[in-house]
C-alpha cells in the first residue's frame, strides 16, 4: 500500500504513462496483471482547451480501471489548469504533469523536459493545477535537461512548493532520449530534497533490477515502461504475486488484448493498433518472425485472431518454447 496526496493505491509498482501505448485497453492488461497504477498516454493540455476530440478519446476510462491518472503536458498555468479540472470532473484520480517528454516536437514549444530550465514556472504550473482539481497532482522529470546539468532535485523542490503529492523522476537527461542507462541515484537526492514520494523511471525490466532499483534509489515506488511492452507480466513477477505465463495464458491474454481494442476503438483501428503489441507479445518465442510478417499484413482482427490461434497450436506440437 502506498498514499499519494489522499489516494490509496494497491501497491508501489506502477504503469508508466507511455504515448501510443497506454491507451484504455492497455491499461486494463496491466492492472489485471498486478500494476498498482497506471497513467493515460500525455494529452495536450491545448488539446483539451480547443476541444479537440483526441484529447478527450486518450483519456477514455472505466470503473473497473479506477484508479486512473490521466496525464498532461503543456507550459501555460491557466491552460494546464482548465484541463486538470476538466479531467478531475470527469473522474480522473490523479492529475500528472508531463515535464519530462524529451521529443523534441514538445520540447520546442517550452513543454515536456523543457519546463526543467524554468523551475519557478514549474511552480507556477503546480500551483495552477492543484488550485484547479480537488485530486493529487504529481510532476514526472528527468534527471536534468541539458547533460551534465543535474536539475530534477531543484525542479522537484519546486514542484512540492507548489503543492504536488509526488514526483517521478526518469534517470536521463533530456539530450540522452533513451539511449544509454538511467542513473537510479538521481531519485536519491531528489528524495534528500522533498518531503513528499519519489517515483522511479528507467530501466526497471523485472523483479531483479526493481530490488536493484528500490535499494539504490530510495524509490517509495518504480515506474515500469517499455519492459511492459508485450510482457504484462512484468508486475506480478516484481510484486511476487505470480510467475511467468505458460503459453496458454500468453495466448488468453493477447486475445483480451485484441477483444478490448476492438470493443472501444472499432475493427480498422484494433487490427492497426494491435500490430505492434503483437510484435512485442510474440518477441523471443520460436518461430515468430513469420507470424508477425502475416499480422502486418491484415486488417481484419478476425484473421489476426485466427493467424496468433493457430501459431500457438503449433507451438504445443513444437515444444522448444520460448529462446533462452
Amino acid at each position: 500500500m502506498i498514499r499519494i496526496g489522499k489516494l490509496e493505491l494497491e501497491n508501489n509498482i506502477f504503469l508508466a504513462p507511455m504515448a501510443g501505448v497506454t491507451d484504455l485497453p492497455f491499461r486494463l492488461i496491466c492492472k489485471a496483471q498486478g500494476a498498482g497504477f497506471a497513467y493515460t498516454e500525455m494529452i495536450s493540455a491545448k488539446g483539451v482547451h480547443y476541444r479537440s476530440k483526441n484529447s478527450f478519446e486518450l483519456a477514455l476510462t472505466t470503473d473497473e480501471e479506477q484508479p486512473v491518472g490521466v496525464q498532461i503536458f503543456g507550459s501555460e498555468p491557466d491552460v494546464m489548469a482548465e484541463a486538470a479540472k476538466i479531467f478531475a470532473d470527469r473522474g480522473a484520480k490523479l492529475i500528472d504533469i508531463n515535464m519530462g517528454c524529451p521529443m523534441r516536437k514538445i520540447t520546442g514549444n517550452g513543454e515536456g523536459s523543457a519546463l526543467m530550465q524554468d523551475p519557478g514556472l514549474i511552480e507556477k504550473i503546480v500551483y495552477a493545477v492543484v488550485r484547479a482539481s480537488d485530486v493529487p497532482v504529481t510532476v514526472k522529470l528527468r534527471r536534468g535537461f541539458h547533460t551534465g546539468v543535474e536539475t530534477a532535485p531543484e525542479c522537484a523542490v519546486s514542484a512540492e512548493r507548489g503543492g504536488a503529492a509526488a514526483v517521478a523522476v526518469h534517470g536521463r537527461y533530456r539530450e540522452e532520449y533513451y539511449s544509454g542507462h538511467s542513473d537510479w541515484t538521481v531519485a536519491r537526492r531528489v528524495k534528500d530534497a522533498v518531503n513528499i514520494p519519489v517515483i522511479l523511471s528507467g530501466d526497471v525490466t523485472g523483479p531483479e533490477s526493481a530490488q536493484n532499483a528500490f535499494a539504490v534509489s530510495g524509490a517509495d515506488a518504480l515506474m515500469i515502461g517499455r519492459a511492459a511492452m508485450g510482457d504484462p507480466w512484468v508486475f506480478r513477477l516484481i510484486s511476487g504475486t505470480g510467475g511467468r505465463p505458460d503459453n496458454d495464458e500468453r495466448l488468453s491474454v493477447i486475445k483480451q488484448h485484441l477483444n478490448l481494442l476492438r470493443e472501444f476503438k472499432g475493427n480498422f483501428t484494433a487490427a492497426s493498433e494491435f500490430r505492434k503489441h503483437a510484435i512485442w507479445y510474440l518477441k523471443g518465442l520460436h518461430g515468430s518472425a513469420a507470424v508477425r510478417d502475416r499480422i502486418c499484413k491484415t486488417n481484419e482482427p478476425d484473421e489476426i485472431a485466427q493467424i496468433i490461434e493457430r501459431y500457438f497450436e503449433a507451438l504445443k506440437i513444437d515444444t522448444s518454447g520460448i529462446k533462452e
